[in-house]
């Protein structure tokens, strides 16, 4: 039908229905991409790439994959898999902290992850295991179920924004914009930015308790 979307990837078959039999899995073209984008980043994922990582040619990857959004979605859902996910506690604060503090350590090993979660976050099958959990985690929360949703929502996006700041943050450019900063504040026109940048400021390493801090606000602001 004219205008009708595909579905999502993991609501069709693992590949073409024509052609030879499977040379290839999800799974591996999958790994691939994943490898190639830790190694050289998200610009160096296509098709081809992979096609290439893989010995294969980028015609064969269409028969499993139809589009790199597809693979990106793919790449997405596979760091879903790396979470550890206890029983709850009892305690929704600090097992929502210790999803949190997961998602950084994954996100800190796959350094394109964070911008995909904020641009285009993907729940497949892991990342609806994920969901499952934080939700079997606020079980007994008042909160309505939207806000449930919304809180999982919020605790992966923020997560991401600290951890790409971090990233950023380590990078050989980091300290030109916190020279700048001091530099217009020494100019004594904003006496405000001077005065925040004179208070105690947690040292870099420290991106942890602050990550603990905001969600710990947020998350008890929205669900109460």
């Amino acid at each position: 039908m004219a205008g009708q979307q595909e579905p999502v990837i993991w609501m069709r078959p693992q590949q073409a229905a024509v052609g030879r039999p499977a040379e290839r899995s999800r799974a591996e073209i999958t790994a691939a991409a994943v490898a190639l984008a830790d190694a050289e980043g998200l610009e160096a994922v296509s098709m081809r790439r992979v096609a290439t990582s893989l010995g294969t040619g980028a015609a064969t990857l269409y028969r499993y994959v139809s589009t790199r959004d597809d693979l990106l979605d793919l790449m997405i859902d596979s760091t879903a898999g790396e979470y550890d996910l206890p029983a709850p506690s009892g305690d929704w604060p600090a097992d929502l902290l210790t999803v949190a503090r997961q998602a950084q350590q994954i996100m800190r090993r796959h350094p394109w992850l964070p911008a995909l979660v904020i641009t285009r976050p993907a729940l497949g099958p892991a990342g609806i295991d994920l969901l499952e959990h934080v939700l079997d985690v606020l079980a007994d929360h008042p909160a309505a179920a939207a806000a449930k949703l919304e809180a999982f929502a919020l605790l992966m996006a923020l997560t991401a924004l600290f951890t790409q700041n971090e990233l950023a943050g380590a990078g050989p450019d980091s300290g030109r914009e916190a020279a700048y900063l001091h530099h217009v504040a020494a100019a004594g026109s904003h006496p405000r930015l001077a005065a925040l940048l004179a208070a105690a400021v947690p040292p870099r390493d420290d991106h942890r308790d602050q990550l603990a801090a905001v969600l710990g606000r947020v998350l008890s602001g929205l669900l109460g």
